[in-house]
């Protein structure tokens, strides 16, 4: 478990808005490592990814601080019926499988946590804090076959590679696509959140 003085927050896309700079900043710090190293246009992409992922409906930022530093982040939102996430598959998968309705997935899109601030349990909590009571079926990621602690992580809270995927770019990287099903929240936990969402 991590130390106490990390302090755990869940965000909306307006309230993320105002974090962009230090997710950048954490971003590039990450991006800059191996085996997460990202060159080119998807490294320098950050502020305009995070612009459109923000504007999302249903979209989520986990944050971990220590005071007034951010050690950690965790983002997604829900897929849309029109999603080109299953669209540059290496194989193909059964159509009951990439076909999207709203409610379905929940794309898990980011996972950060700065290097000095690993092996602490940071990771798994925001990425509990971003899926838990979620209403999706499940959950999906996309993860680099090298990064071989994140697919450890992964694999062990029980994520399972499906098939592997590619962007429309030449240079694209090959990237493992992991889901994960989804625990439905109970009725009262729905009750709740609905609750508090509208207060």
């Amino acid at each position: 478990m991590p130390a106490p003085e990390i302090a755990f927050e869940l965000l909306n896309g307006a309230q993320a808005a105002e974090r962009a700079d230090a997710l950048a900043g954490l971003a590039a710090e990450v991006y800059s490592d191996p085996p997460y190293r990202q060159d080119g246009p998807q490294a320098a992409a950050f502020d305009g990814r995070f612009r459109v992922q923000r504007r999302q409906p249903g979209f989520a930022l986990a944050e971990a601080w220590h005071g007034e530093y951010l050690v950690g982040y965790a983002l997604g939102m829900p897929l849309r019926p029109s999603t080109s996430w299953w669209r540059h598959l290496t194989t193909p998968l059964p159509g009951d499988l990439t076909t999207e309705h709203p409610g379905r997935t929940f794309a898990l899109a980011e996972l950060l946590v700065r290097a000095a601030w690993r092996r602490q349990g940071i990771g798994r909590d925001l990425h509990d804090l971003l899926l838990d009571g979620r209403t999706e079926e499940r959950a999906t990621l996309t993860v680099a076959p090298e990064a071989v602690p994140a697919q450890r992580a992964f694999r062990s809270w029980g994520w399972r590679k499906v098939a592997r995927t590619h962007g429309d770019e030449p240079d694209a990287p090959v990237l493992d696509v992991l889901l994960l099903p989804l625990t439905p929240p109970s009725g009262r936990d729905l009750a709740d959140r609905t609750q508090l969402a509208g207060s």
